[in-house]
């Protein structure tokens, strides 16, 4: 009798492996972005302060301003008040710039005058929505009342500012440009006040016409007539 041969049994199915969970995202790194620049970002925190002042500055402004968080802001700047005070001293070393290089060379005391005066003009007039006025009267005054190291940061850019205005007027009394009998300090401090209303005015929207005679007739209170 033939023996009817058996179909081969199939291989017993192997257990499938268990399916292996996706794996978890990596957790984002928190930090400044690749794109970050301290100085370009103390500039945009300086523009928001010089436009809003301390209080009215957030926090959510100063992040949107720069680009960085906030665990970023702090990092790369310290605090809020920080951040004011490291851009307040940004601000003064821009300016000083600026007076400098419209001081510097051997021209008449009244065209240097003359160009230091459209030097702050530029810059308070400056700003993407209206004029901001200087830095250190519309906005570091005010925080100078109740915070001893911001008066001190006032306190010194005033001083500087007249003492620049001095020695310029000082080197011009000695070469016969001044009368012997003017005071060199005492009209420094005048062309300096001088300064300071051009902001006020500036912010309050004076146009440029009006605020450049104030500073024509300042030159010629100082110097005399031409």
């Amino acid at each position: 009798m033939v023996q009817k041969s058996r179909a081969p049994s199939r291989a017993a199915a192997k257990p499938k492996s268990p399916a292996m969970p996706d794996a978890a995202p990596a957790p984002k790194k928190r930090g400044r972005p690749r794109s970050y620049e301290p100085e370009q970002a103390l500039g945009q925190a300086l523009d928001l302060f010089r436009q809003s002042g301390f209080a009215a500055t957030s926090l959510d402004e100063l992040s949107a301003a720069t680009g960085l968080n906030r665990p970023s802001l702090y990092g790369a700047f310290g605090d809020k008040r920080e951040l004011y005070i490291k851009s307040f001293a940004r601000y003064r070393s821009d300016a000083r710039a600026r007076i400098t290089e419209a001081i510097a060379g051997e021209a008449p005391v009244r065209q240097r005058l003359k160009r230091l005066y459209d030097a702050t003009l530029d810059i308070y007039l400056s700003g993407e929505n209206g004029p901001r006025g200087c830095f250190t009267v519309m906005t570091a005054a005010s925080e100078a009342m109740a915070d001893p190291e911001i008066r001190a940061m006032v306190q010194d850019t005033l001083g500087e500012l007249d003492r620049a205005f001095a020695g310029l007027l000082r080197q011009a009394q000695q070469q016969g440009e001044l009368p012997s009998s003017a005071d060199p300090q005492l009209l420094g401090q005048l062309a300096a006040a001088t300064v300071h209303t051009l902001s006020v005015r500036a912010r309050a929207g004076t146009p440029r016409p009006a605020l450049d005679q104030i500073a024509d007739a300042a030159i010629e209170l100082i110097c005399g007539p031409a």
